[in-house]
């Protein structure tokens, strides 16, 4: 079994570009003008692009899938505020770190998870539940 303990962190960053922004318009479907037409944007209470707040927020699930708890880790629910918007050209940093351990013996875990802009700004706060993957320990 996979021993975790509270406090245990990791953190994934990336740059959003605009073809990111675009790339995932094209996979979601979601094509608001505040995302992908920067006249219609630059009209908006951003003035400018911003990128979909899923878009930031799945840093968190490149975290959690690939880190802590890492590969083979299934989701069991993710609760996000998306408190600032993020610009195209932002590089931000998703963390997450282990909250709780709610069943040790099933390997659920809560963890909270943030996402942080170069300026350290929170722009999505929250927490997902999560099962780990059994394995040997850490």
């Amino acid at each position: 079994m996979i021993k975790y303990s509270i406090g245990d962190m990791a953190k994934v960053s990336k740059t959003i570009s605009e073809s990111d922004i675009y790339s995932f318009a094209g996979i979601s479907g979601d094509f608001n003008p505040v995302h992908v037409n920067s006249v219609e944007a630059s009209k908006s209470v951003f003035g400018r692009q911003i990128a979909h707040g899923f878009l930031v927020g799945s840093l968190i699930s490149n975290c959690i899938g690939m880190k802590l708890p890492g590969d083979g880790t299934i989701y069991m629910e993710q609760d996000m505020k998306f408190l600032k918007p993020v610009y195209i050209g932002d590089t931000v940093t998703a963390c997450v770190k282990v909250s709780e351990i709610i069943n040790e013996k099933k390997n659920v875990l809560k963890l909270a998870t943030t996402v942080l802009n170069q300026n350290n700004d929170i722009v999505i706060d929250g927490y997902a539940v999560v099962k780990a993957p059994k394995g040997e320990e850490q």
